[in-house]
């Protein structure tokens, strides 16, 4: 059987979702070599500051996403075109409910200690370009909306966790849509 080659571009999304299922502290060399397939010293190749570096890459390659397909656009488009954009990309990364916010994730425990400013960053950028696009949507209440709304998609994707219940994160998703914002 050959032997698969992979870059390190290859391996961060394999991170990424062992850190979902497993959170940070539980994700052990051991439990993430189990998880990726990838022995200890072809992670440590890639990631030679261990899970650490690991953590920190896989929090740059979700900003990255979320920069490319939801900041931006939200920043550039026209203010209806950008939220709607916004609202087609969250369902698009978090599988209707079905995926963990990493991001968010990490912020609720003492790994927020050790990624606090990458953490504030993408939470803080995304309520900053979701107000803009808001206020120049006519939203009367742009900062309160976004708020509302980056809080409501994170509750959304607790509470469907938690409940083993991806239809909560879309009820909820559609309500926040459709609320306050005058945009659908």
């Amino acid at each position: 059987m050959p032997r698969l080659v992979y870059e390190r571009a290859d391996v961060v999304p394999m991170l990424a979702e062992a850190f979902r299922e497993l959170g940070y502290d539980g994700a052990s060399m051991a439990r993430i070599t189990e998880k990726t397939g990838l022995g200890k010293g072809s992670l440590y190749h890639f990631f030679p500051g261990g899970k650490e570096d690991m953590a920190a890459a896989v929090l740059a390659e979700v900003d990255s996403w979320f920069e490319a397909r939801v900041f931006t656009p939200l920043a550039t488009l026209p203010a209806g075109e950008g939220v709607r954009t916004m609202w087609q990309a969250v369902d698009e990364y978090f599988h209707a409910g079905g995926r963990v916010c990493l991001v968010g994730a990490f912020a609720l425990d003492e790994t927020r200690d050790r990624f606090g400013s990458a953490i504030d960053a993408y939470f803080k950028r995304w309520i900053d370009v979701l107000t803009a696009a808001l206020a120049g949507a006519g939203e009367s209440a742009p900062r309160q909306a976004a708020l509302e709304i980056v809080g409501g998609i994170q509750g959304a994707l607790t509470l469907a966790r938690a409940l083993n219940n991806p239809g909560v994160f879309v009820e909820t998703t559609a309500r926040l849509r459709q609320t306050g914002t005058g945009i659908p």
